[in-house]
């Protein structure tokens, strides 16, 4: 047990240096051949905070740990709303002025109801895998489209422009950039080994264990940006962050594993862990949007979120079926 946690907690911390570190090579590797900021910040930052996911996600899929790829997917949304915008709204509330975040909600929306649909069978078939594998590329196209048409003057294209390095040399982004990729693969073996290990000692699924201690470790990106962005009143970013990952983590985490391996769909996710994610979304497009102005997501929304992240990890523990050791899948 010892070992499985040692693990974990060394998977996480090289999965943080290693997303960080691609996400600074790759960003200032696009910004020296010219791309826009905001093009940047809503493509391959938001790719990079859910590297992990991704990574994670695929590693499980081929070693034959499905439940372990799709917990992390969906768990990781729900941590990124509850959990990590829960924290920063409470360190710092959050107003929201983004033209591009306000069409990115619904966006959002509609990605988690085709997820949904596509689980209702209790299973992500290859095909599945695929087609939302496009919705990915589709997804960048639009943010690309999106992002030339608003130009500069979005507030996010300023707060991207800040967080882009301006510095680093061509030769030094790409060796950071290779950096990030052999060790994202590498500390992701490390924590899907450790984290199946647990499963079993503990004799709960693979599903629990990636709905609560992988997505958390997984959104610890997420938790630094925000918290970072936040902090220095860079808050479209910081909410643009969140959206664009759990975006991403649908169609690109989910759609990873499937078409590596068809991914099976506990039928207690349907009823529990969806819904809860669908709450959380509709809840944060409800304080985030401004009808009447900006947007705010106020402290009393922030403890909300947390109540609403911490009673359902309750819930998850509380509702788990133990299983018999060497079958947690």
């Amino acid at each position: 047990m010892l070992i499985s946690i040692t693990q974990i907690i060394g998977g996480f911390i090289l999965l943080v240096w290693g997303a960080d570190r691609l996400v600074a090579g790759a960003s200032a590797m696009a910004r020296n051949l010219g791309v826009s900021p905001l093009i940047i910040g809503l493509t391959i930052v938001a790719f990079g905070t859910s590297a992990p996911e991704l990574v994670v996600s695929a590693v499980a899929a081929s070693r034959g740990n499905p439940g372990l790829a799709v917990g992390n997917a969906i768990g990781s949304n729900i941590a990124n709303i509850g959990l990590i915008l829960g924290i920063t709204a409470v360190v710092y509330p959050l107003k929201v002025e983004s033209e591009t975040l306000k069409r990115e909600y619904p966006l959002l929306v509609l990605i988690m109801i085709a997820s949904f649909i596509m689980a209702a069978d209790l299973n992500y078939s290859r095909t599945e895998g695929w087609l939302l594998l496009t919705g990915l590329a589709a997804l960048v196209v639009w943010m690309v489209r999106y992002g030339l048409r608003r130009g500069p003057e979005d507030p996010l294209a300023e707060e991207f422009a800040a967080e882009i390095p301006s510095d680093m040399p061509t030769r030094t982004a790409v060796m950071w950039l290779m950096i990030g990729l052999i060790i994202l693969p590498l500390s992701s073996r490390f924590l899907v080994e450790g984290a199946v290990t647990i499963a079993r000692a503990m004799e709960v699924s693979e599903v629990v264990i990636g709905l609560t201690i992988v997505a958390f470790g997984t959104s610890l990106p997420e938790l630094a940006a925000a918290l970072t962005s936040a902090l220095r009143e860079e808050d479209d970013l910081a909410i643009g962050n969140i959206i664009g990952s759990n975006m991403f983590n649908i169609l690109g985490v989910l759609g990873i594993a499937a078409t590596i391996n068809p991914v099976a769909v506990d039928a207690l996710m349907l009823r529990q862990d969806f819904p809860v994610m669908f709450l959380l979304t509709v809840l944060l497009f409800f304080m985030a949007y401004g009808i009447h102005g900006p947007g705010r997501i106020s402290r009393k929304s922030g403890l909300l979120l947390l109540t609403i992240y911490f009673t359902y990890q309750a819930i998850i523990w509380v509702t788990a079926t133990p299983v018999v050791p060497g079958e947690a899948g």
